[in-house]
């Protein structure tokens, strides 16, 4: 049928009817009061020709007095699509041709720029979008708004918002005039404005009501008619809330804080991947004398840092602790978290792993820190020694192995700790850059220490970009070819071996084990799709000044770099003797140590490497066994979910499936938040906002300098093209990120902290950067001309 009443529908007819019709049905299945009305369906659309005779007829049965003529997409009001005010809307439209005409202008609205953009962003294909439309008698409202049954700018789960206006309620849908806003938090509301305290109760029950029988969070348009009888206009699920923690069945509220920032990375984290993670996490946190349950929310890592918070003694060095790798955001919500009476410490209260490392740890940190401090050449060479060792034994066992063979051997790798020729040379290396700050008050800024850390050796991923750049460099003569294909297309080339030689394995034999978010178990290896290399590689053949190559922006930093040494040293020296001379000491060290930073990460990068190899080998065995649809589904598992797949034969591809779907949803979100309780409250949502500069962004400087440029947004490293000169703005970056770096003039990231990768690497280049700036990918736009002043922590944007 073409033409049907909205009261014979039923949700499974959306393919057919739309998401807007298929939730006016469930409404009236339910028993809400919803205006009476029919549904254009899809059909109707297929056919390119309006239904005329079966429109007025159900146009008749209503009466035909006004209507509301409503759009009704198959991808609108879905969980993760709410499509709000991408396709028309037209009200009050009375008589046939007047009806005709709004229907047709409603189906043409599904390819407006708008709706065309929308659904691009989302990665919903256009040829599988058919519209339908609605057609209801036209309510004529006292008061209309919409509910919300959780807080949509808080997230919080126990609140709901109702936002209401006289009249149709157009100005709360377009965001014009005046609106009355009321948060329910559980007491009885109190009525003002446009409701009455009885309506408002009203609209909280019916919020109940949606909320329990829908299954989660409902966006509600609702009218009250000069009768002061409540109907529900619409109700589609509130797409944009991030998911709840689990739950634990604590009466009390728990924190979370974000960690996966920490390895720069913000998107979520496949289920294989996740495992690993979080014993990686919990190592980290151990070494700063934290214990924490690590959570997936979202497919995220956050610390359950709730004891934590509620232990007399643990709180007390909690906000501090925060600032080794969590950075300011971390900070402050920990801060206001402390403030809260429902976070205040508890007398007596058992402390459940809150104590700091073991006396036999603590000396074997003293030991090495005093070694690695005493004679850093010989630290170095133990490390790299170390570092090359664990490369050549991360793989397998030589010889056959059966898929229980090879999950067994990915469940013994231990990725939570490192040797300690490797983890106290790095520890000491970030002492002795640390410290100085401390000695140096009223002597030198933080700028200034920045500088001396700038152009720092032996690091690792310093030396993967330079690499790099010099595959670049003997790339030059095939430019034309590198530049205009895409690089997916380069990568397959290179696979099959018809592109020339630019010298790019030797550069996959020591670095192909590295990626974006490489520490994901689920995220393919440059050595197994170099099309992200072929990206970086791009970016480097637009450098044309000699004066700007990366290899003498970094031997600039490095001379900057000694020479600002020298001059606080002399200058530290002369108004503190014993601190100057210290704190030279702890400099020259970190000169000669903190740049290997990166070498922990990058040995055991090699063991990840092979336990997704091996993974990869187990889920091609499954898929060809019909139990995956293809081999790297199985990073969609867990780890005993696939052991259980081989031994039992379980079918797990439906589960697959439906984890795909979150995660591609989830790779859509571009704030995650930094902390949260366990009712969904955004903890930074509620902070009240800080004092800035006018007209300005404010962060945190965290690489010294001031650079102005046009801005380039960028979500993902892989496709990004980054012109010299240009300001990369990023949600975070990790070590995969920093080829970009080369070519940046400046660097702006909406998370991060000032010993995190991302800043340690654009100090070492010589590139200013300001971290933890919210929403920057948001408010600044590509193009935009930006100047990024870290010794004032801000990013001053120039449309």
């Amino acid at each position: 049928m073409r033409v049907i009443a909205l009261s014979d529908l039923t949700r499974e007819m959306i393919d057919t009817v739309g998401g807007k019709a298929a939730g006016l049905a469930e409404l009236i299945r339910l028993g809400e009061r919803v205006p009476e009305g029919f549904c254009v369906t899809a059909a109707a659309h297929d056919s390119d020709v309006l239904p005329e005779a079966e429109i007025e007829a159900a146009y008749r049965r209503l009466g035909t007095g006004p209507v509301a003529v409503r759009s009704s997409a198959t991808a609108e009001d879905l969980p993760d699509a709410s499509s709000a005010g991408m396709q028309d809307t037209y009200l009050d439209v009375t008589g046939t041709a007047d009806l005709l005409s709004a229907i047709e202008k409603c189906r043409h609205s599904l390819h407006t720029a708008r709706a065309v953009a929308y659904r691009d962003a989302r990665g919903i294909d256009h040829r599988t979008v058919r519209m339908a439309v609605v057609v209801q008698r036209m309510v004529a409202p006292a008061v209309a708004g919409v509910l919300f049954t959780a807080n949509p700018v808080t997230g919080r789960r126990t609140e709901m918002v109702v936002e209401a206006a006289a009249g149709p309620g157009a100005s709360v849908v377009d965001g014009t005039g005046h609106v009355d806003r009321y948060v329910l938090d559980g007491p009885a509301p109190s009525g003002h404005g446009t409701l009455t305290a009885d309506q408002l109760d009203e609209l909280r029950q019916v919020g109940d009501r949606l909320q329990r029988h829908l299954g989660g969070p409902q966006d509600v348009e609702w009218a009250y008619d000069r009768d002061g009888v409540l109907w529900l206009l619409q109700a589609r699920p509130i797409t944009t809330l991030f998911p709840l923690p689990p739950a634990t069945g604590d009466p009390e509220p728990r924190l979370y804080v974000e960690f996966g920032h920490v390895q720069g990375m913000l998107r979520p984290v496949t289920p294989m991947g996740m495992s690993t993670l979080r014993s990686l996490v919990a190592a980290m946190l151990a070494s700063i004398g934290l214990r924490a349950e690590v959570t997936d929310i979202g497919g995220r890592l956050y610390g359950d840092l709730t004891d934590l918070a509620r232990d007399p003694s643990a709180r007390k060095r909690l906000v501090k602790l925060m600032a080794v790798d969590f950075g300011p955001r971390a900070q402050a919500v920990v801060e206001r978290a402390l403030a809260d009476p429902r976070f205040a410490p508890r007398a007596g209260r058992r402390k459940r792993g809150t104590g700091g490392p073991a006396a036999r740890t603590a000396l074997r940190a003293l030991v090495g820190v005093i070694r690695a401090l005493a004679r850093p050449e010989a630290a170095r060479t133990r490390l790299f020694r170390e570092v090359e060792r664990l490369a050549a034994e991360s793989g397998p066992p030589p010889g056959p192995r059966t898929a229980a063979e090879r999950l067994r051997f990915v469940r013994e790798q231990d990725t939570s700790d490192g040797p300690d020729d490797i983890v106290w040379p790095i520890v000491a290396g970030m002492l002795a850059a640390t410290l100085p700050g401390h000695l140096l008050g009223g002597v030198a800024g933080r700028d200034e220490i920045d500088r001396v850390l700038g152009g720092m050796p032996h690091n690792v991923t310093i030396e993967m970009d330079l690499a790099l750049w010099r595959v670049a460099e003997r790339a030059r003569a095939h430019a034309d070819l590198l530049l205009t294909t895409p690089p997916d297309e380069l990568a397959d080339r290179y696979r099959r071996g018809v592109l020339p030689d630019i010298g790019l394995a030797a550069f996959l034999d020591r670095y192909g084990h590295r990626a974006v978010a490489e520490v994901d178990l689920g995220v393919p290896r440059w050595d197994e799709d170099p099309a992200p290399v072929f990206a970086m590689i791009a970016n480097y053949l637009r450098v044309t000044d000699p004066e700007q190559a990366p290899d003498r922006r970094f031997a600039r930093a490095a001379a900057t770099a000694e020479a600002t040494l020298a001059d606080v040293v002399t200058r530290a020296r002369r108004r503190r003797p014993v601190r100057g001379r210290l704190a030279g000491f702890l400099l020259r060290r970190a000169r000669s140590l903190a740049g290997l930073r990166e070498a922990g990460k990058f040995a055991g990068l090699y063991r990840l490497r092979a336990m997704r190899r091996e993974l990869l080998l187990v889920g091609a065995e499954l898929a060809d066994g019909g139990l995956l649809a293809q081999p790297d589904d199985i990073m969609f598992l867990t780890l005993d979910e696939a052991t259980e797949a081989v031994r039992q034969g379980v079918d797990h591809r439906p589960t697959v499936g439906a984890r795909r779907a979150v995660h591609r949803r989830e790779l859509r979100r571009r704030t995650v938040p930094v902390a949260l309780l366990s009712d969904g409250t955004d903890l930074e949502a509620v902070l009240p906002a800080p004092a800035g500069t006018a007209g300005a962004l404010r962060g945190v400087g965290a690489a010294a300098g001031v650079a102005t440029g046009p801005a380039r947004v960028v979500h993902d490293p892989a496709t990004a093209h980054l012109e010299p000169g240009e300001i990369l703005v990023a949600p975070t970056t990790d070590p995969g990120w920093t080829p970009l770096f080369l070519t940046a003039a400046g660097l702006v990231t909406e998370t991060g902290a000032v010993m995190a990768h991302g800043p340690t690497v654009a100090r070492e280049y010589g590139i200013p950067a300001v971290i933890c700036v919210p929403d920057a990918t948001r408010l600044i736009r590509t193009g935009d001309v930006v100047t990024v002043d870290a010794a004032a922590g801000t990013v001053t944007v120039t449309p």
